[in-house]
């Protein structure tokens, strides 16, 4: 059963103090380390839920403390990674119908999804990489792979992986290449991209089959 309480003392330099039931009754002892999210701040005068346990000497003390407003924090971030997902299914979406109606070549669905596949996976090698403290990928080279077509995902990796999703500089400029991605792909339907897709698409077929004839 989960209690409600304010934390009325509270020692920020030592990491603990004591909590008063909200229905009254004595103090209950917390410690820094009882908290699902833990942040370097006073906690004074603040709210929050907890189980009650007893400490490896037998007193009582509070456990799983969440503050007001922890649940809520944690629903809207997965509110925010359910769109972030719902938008990269949309898109491919929409790039397999305008292929189905022949409005684009199915080579650019493929290629989306290729440069996707190999965005995801240097995302989660460069994670690796951040965690062994080993060469890292260059930022420039992320933006390129997402420019290039990758940036579905990209989003999947930053939203599955929580790697590149909080530098706010690196979000800034990852939606620009998202935009003038996506731009792209809206100008391919108009006749002049049409035409430059055609144009590409062929190139593109002619250096796989030869490719494919070497092999």
């Amino acid at each position: 059963m989960r209690i409600k309480g304010k934390i009325t003392s509270w020692d920020n330099d030592k990491g603990f103090g004591f909590i008063s039931p909200h229905d009254g009754g004595k103090q209950v002892f917390i410690h820094v380390k009882a908290f699902s999210r833990r942040k370097k701040q006073d906690e004074t005068n603040q709210m929050v839920t907890y189980s009650v346990s007893k400490d490896k000497d037998g007193r009582v003390c509070a456990d799983k403390v969440r503050r007001a407003g922890d649940r809520r924090a944690k629903i809207w971030a997965l509110v925010n990674r359910s769109k972030s997902m719902i938008a990269v299914f949309l898109f491919f979406i929409i790039v397999a119908t305008s292929a189905l109606i022949e409005k684009t070549p199915f080579i650019v669905l493929y290629l989306y999804l290729a440069a996707s596949l190999v965005t995801f996976i240097i995302y989660a090698m460069d994670k690796s990489a951040a965690k062994k403290g080993a060469w890292r990928t260059q930022e420039s080279t992320l933006h390129l792979l997402s420019l290039a077509g990758g940036w579905p995902g990209a989003m999947v990796a930053q939203q599955k992986l929580r790697h590149k999703s909080k530098k706010q500089n690196f979000r800034i400029i990852f939606w620009i290449t998202v935009l003038l991605n996506i731009g792209i792909f809206v100008w391919w339907h108009t006749p002049a991209g049409a035409s430059a897709l055609r144009a590409i698409s062929t190139g593109v077929m002619w250096v796989v089959t030869t490719v494919s004839s070497w092999l």
